[in-house]
């Protein structure tokens, strides 16, 4: 198996952690800081990382707020 980018292993595990139930919908998910330091990566890998749950339709960001678990159910807006 290819070596993967630090943004792919953290998204990966990210969803498979909401898929399993460990951050459910309407949770919050960790800060970009948390994530930094569970994953030992960089500020711009943690925002990667929020962009693509984002784009895979797993998350909403609230600005000030934080990421959460989108609900189930939710229409794409």
């Amino acid at each position: 198996m290819p070596p993967q980018y630090a943004y792919q292993r953290v998204a990966e595990d990210l969803t498979r952690r909401i898929k399993s139930g460990e951050f459910p919908p309407g949770s919050r998910l960790p800060s970009r800081a948390q994530l930094c330091e569970e994953y030992e990566v960089s500020s711009f890998v943690a925002d990667r990382v929020f962009l693509i749950l984002k784009m895979n339709g797993l998350t909403d960001s609230l600005p000030g707020a934080g990421v959460y678990v989108k609900e189930s159910g939710t229409a794409e807006g």
